[in-house]
């Protein structure tokens, strides 16, 4: 099942972009509190290995991810005004689908249950996104996933180092490889500002534990899948340095 497109009806427009582009954090997964400061409490043991709240969290907050990007990726291969931007957001589109099959796949083996709808906050990033034209819509829709990418990206690398959990491994691994691929083609486009990226990384606006939550799923709801896409043919590995190493 193809996912279906947020629309931009109730938009509600920050200034400058600065209130929606807050971190891509979520305290607690579905409405359970989170008990442990650090996140490492075990709260299971598998015979993946033992899984903590900061390993639970961790896939509820890939599986959040793409069911915002995935339609804001869509929304690039439509409306982008450039190759670069239809390019990235290709990429956008596969390698969410990607994770979200792991998502899918490792959830049931660890009892973690998975979000149907992304979070306030990150339905709000595709409906500003969608709510611009032209050149504007490329900046807007770049600047919030830069900014959203370079902040979950130091949170894999946490979450790979500390895990003792075999499948939380695999997922770390290739949601490194995923999101330094989004981070290489946004820049790409010729679109981020860093400077501005930087700041807004970390410097988050706070936002109330609500509008950065997925909700939780109906009971008795299928799990949503984001339609593979193997038909648009792109390599979502961690990209080759660029410039690319002179040959000798």
């Amino acid at each position: 099942m193809r996912m279906s497109r947020t629309t931009a009806g109730s938009v509600f427009v920050f200034g400058a972009l600065g209130l929606t582009l807050a971190a891509l954090a979520y305290p607690a997964m579905l409405g359970v509190e989170n008990t442990a400061t650090t996140g490492d409490r075990i709260i299971a043991n598998t015979r993946y290995g033992p899984l903590t709240e900061a390993d639970r969290d961790f896939v509820v907050k890939v599986r959040a991810a793409g069911l915002w990007e995935y339609p804001l990726g869509e929304l690039a291969m439509k409306r982008g005004t450039t190759a670069e931007m239809k390019e990235a957001g290709k990429h956008l589109v596969v390698g969410h689908s990607r994770l979200d099959a792991t998502c899918r796949r490792i959830a049931p083996e660890l009892g973690i249950t998975l979000p149907n709808q992304a979070s306030p906050q990150q339905q709000q990033f595709v409906a500003t996104s969608a709510s611009e034209t032209g050149r504007q819509f490329d900046s807007t829709a770049v600047t919030i996933m830069r900014v959203t990418h370079g902040q979950i990206f130091p949170v894999i690398a946490k979450v790979r180092a500390n895990t003792r959990n075999s499948l939380i491994r695999e997922l770390a691994d290739q949601a490194n490889d995923t999101v330094l691929d989004h981070i290489t083609v946004l820049e790409k486009t010729g679109l981020v500002n860093h400077e501005q990226v930087n700041f807004q990384q970390t410097s988050p606006p706070k936002l109330p534990k609500d509008q950065l939550t997925p909700p939780p799923p109906q009971p008795g709801a299928p799990v949503l899948v984001l339609e593979p896409r193997e038909d648009l043919n792109i390599n979502t590995s961690a990209p080759s340095p660029t410039p690319a190493p002179t040959s000798r």
